[in-house]
């Protein structure tokens, strides 16, 4: 009989899918045949959960369009997460989670599982990867010329939009994720970024890396005109792009620490900007070392 037990590899972080009833196409090439690294959380498909206790600790804005994620905290001190993918939808899927984000129980409500499935495979990666130097963003990513180029901004600032134009204008050039890429801090220094199971309305799950060259920020603007940002100015583009929750002083520690040395060891720019080659053409010979900022 087939095993039930599912391996991932994703950030070269390992994690186990236990159960799960369906094969996500995006989790696909992070399927690996076993773990040979560390595992960093383990989660199995259930029927159903116990019933107890809880209090309601956190609840996500629940702005149209947006998913809505609910955090309980048991009296034991474990964790229980209810996912909505819209406000006023049915619960899609709850997951039970020890207080140590290691390992979990989740339930699939039947109304939209691969929603459920990805958001809380997201959470748990998020939440144990955040003591390993780890940080989940909100950005597109392209590689180029061996590097990595991350460009953050609010929802609709045009960073798919940014990532189109680089790819059309340089050859080689290729999408490495469009919403949630993983970003690290290694032991050695160096920060690199990697593809994910996850990216948004784009369809890109690729297993692969590249250092980081350079994190842009993106903001629009009836000109275009980027700027070399102080490291203050960095680590605070940083804070809100990262998936995070603060509340938990102990993941927070960690998540500051991981941005701390990412401003140490990447540049980053800001891009004020129109959504034309112009803009791609400027950020990219900036970004490269070519021409100074404007």
């Amino acid at each position: 009989m087939e095993s039930s037990l599912r391996t991932y590899r994703v950030a070269d972080f390992f994690f186990t899918v236990e159960d799960l009833p369906f094969a996500p196409d995006n989790l696909q090439p992070f399927l690996v045949p076993d773990c040979d690294g560390e595992k960093i959380f383990s989660l199995r498909i259930v029927k159903e959960l116990p019933q107890c206790d809880c209090d309601l600790i956190y609840r996500t804005s629940e702005e149209p369009g947006f998913p809505v994620i609910s955090l309980f905290q048991l009296t034991s001190g474990d964790y229980f997460f209810e996912v909505q993918p819209l406000p006023g939808k049915p619960v899609a899927g709850r997951m039970a989670v020890d207080k140590d984000f290691k390992t979990a129980k989740m339930v699939l409500c039947g109304t939209s599982d691969r929603y459920a499935l990805n958001s809380c495979l997201m959470l748990l990666f998020t939440f144990s990867s955040a003591s390993k130097g780890a940080l989940e963003m909100h950005s597109s990513v392209v590689t180029y010329d061996g590097r990595g180029f991350m460009f953050l901004g609010k929802s609709g600032t045009g960073k798919s939009t940014h990532s189109q134009l680089w790819m059309r204008n340089f050859p080689g050039t290729e999408l490495l994720n469009d919403d949630n890429p993983i970003v690290r801090l290694l032991p050695d220094g160096t920060v690199r970024v990697y593809g994910s199971p996850w990216s948004g309305k784009t369809p890109c799950y690729k297993q692969k890396n590249a250092p980081v060259g350079a994190i842009v920020s993106l903001k629009q603007a009836p000109y275009n005109k980027i700027t070399k940002l102080a490291v203050i100015n960095g680590y605070a583009c940083l804070m809100e792009s990262a998936s995070s929750f603060r509340p938990f002083k102990h993941l927070a520690d960690g998540w500051h620490r991981t941005m701390e040395g990412i401003c140490a060891a990447v540049p980053f720019y800001r891009l004020e900007c129109l959504p034309d080659d112009d803009a791609a053409l400027l950020c990219n010979k900036t970004v490269n070392g070519k021409q100074n900022p404007a």
